[in-house]
């Protein structure tokens, strides 16, 4: 048995009603009821096509152009990753997607941004774990929660190393535990954000040794600093070390992903060297304003999705040393809430203040 008629048909038939010559002596009467009833059903054909664009409005989504906001400035590892995503996405959803950098507050100028649009799929944000998971704990005023926002999928995850100065004659996680333990006054870790100061932390509770975390305005400089032995260790990641590990100026010690990375098959892992608690790393994700509907949420996921299985983003990610990683909204969700409550037992296990 056939359905109700849907929007279309309805119109089709009020058009068809408003072009039928009554076979009588057309009246003011007999009018009035044909104008009422091409009325009627064109009404019906508007709220049953409201209706149905509510149910699902993925259907028509996107529309128009697609704004991503990149909370950090331009050259970065987070703008690169999005500039190479951005325009795989605008072939996927067939509209431009345009890459917007909102900087400052540690990325989170971009987040409280992000949070206050109109949650319709047309303002992303493409974020950073450090936004969500390290940036609660380290800051006492951050304008944001996960509530906040819906996350959609990873795009990119990457490990970190444990590096020091190739002058150092420190060859293995091993003897680098021997060398802070003998020498706690030149026991130090440099890092340039949140997650880098957590990460040490994590080291030494997992090590039982002592140091002091000295930060740099960036990832470049605290690498540099090791080079030039002004601090004994850092924790980074591959990226942004990767011209130093390759050239020869710092040695990686240990890597903190389960399993060792292709690119650099001659460093362990953590777990490896018997400490599998010191397996961690970060992230960069799609994620969209609170409230947004979920069938644009899915439409988005499924386009990561097939964005990060495209060899020539795999590609160029692999240059990025990073790895293309997507999930659903669940897991993406239950990934942060759980990589926020390891960091803040970190930190209140190490005495870490957040500042403002």
């Amino acid at each position: 048995m056939p359905g109700p008629p849907d929007g279309e048909q309805l119109l089709a038939l009020g058009h068809k009603l408003g072009e039928i010559n009554f076979e009588v002596t057309p009246t003011e009467e007999t009018d009035m009821i044909r104008r009422a009833m091409v009325l009627s059903l064109l009404t019906a054909a508007v709220l049953c096509t409201s209706a149905r664009a509510q149910e699902d409005p993925a259907k028509s989504y996107p529309n128009k152009p697609i704004r991503v906001i990149v909370g950090y400035a331009a050259g970065g590892a987070n703008d690169l990753v999005a500039r190479v995503f951005g325009p795989k996405l605008a072939e996927g959803l067939g509209q431009p997607v345009i890459v917007e950098n909102k900087t400052g507050a540690a990325g989170m100028i971009s987040v409280e941004y992000v949070t206050r649009a109109k949650p319709d799929g047309y303002t992303l944000l493409f974020a950073a774990s450090s936004m969500f998971t390290s940036n609660p704990v380290m800051f006492k005023k951050v304008p944001y929660t996960l509530s906040d926002v819906v996350p959609i999928s990873t795009v990119v995850t990457f490990p970190f190393f444990v590096m020091v100065s190739a002058s150092q004659p420190i060859q293995s996680i091993k003897e680098l535990v021997g060398h802070l333990k003998a020498k706690p006054e030149g026991a130090n870790a440099s890092g340039a954000a949140g997650i880098h100061q957590l990460g040490f932390e994590l080291f030494k509770s997992q090590t039982g040794t002592r140091g002091q975390y000295i930060p740099y305005k960036s990832t470049t400089q605290s690498i540099n600093a090791v080079i030039a032995s002004e601090v004994l260790m850092t924790i980074a990641d591959a990226g942004a070390a990767s011209g130093a590990l390759r050239g020869g100026r710092v040695r990686g010690l240990a890597v903190t992903s389960p399993t060792r990375l292709a690119s650099y098959p001659d460093v362990p892992t953590v777990a490896e060297l018997g400490f599998p608690g010191l397996e961690m790393g970060s992230w960069m994700g799609l994620v969209a304003p609170a409230g947004t509907p979920m069938p644009i949420v899915k439409k988005l996921q499924e386009e990561v999705n097939r964005i990060i299985k495209m060899p020539e983003f795999r590609e160029r990610m692999s240059v990025l040393q990073v790895n293309p990683e997507g999930n659903t909204s669940e897991q993406f969700t239950a990934m942060v809430s759980s990589d926020l409550a390891r960091w803040r037992a970190v930190a209140k296990a190490s005495n870490i203040q957040p500042t403002d």
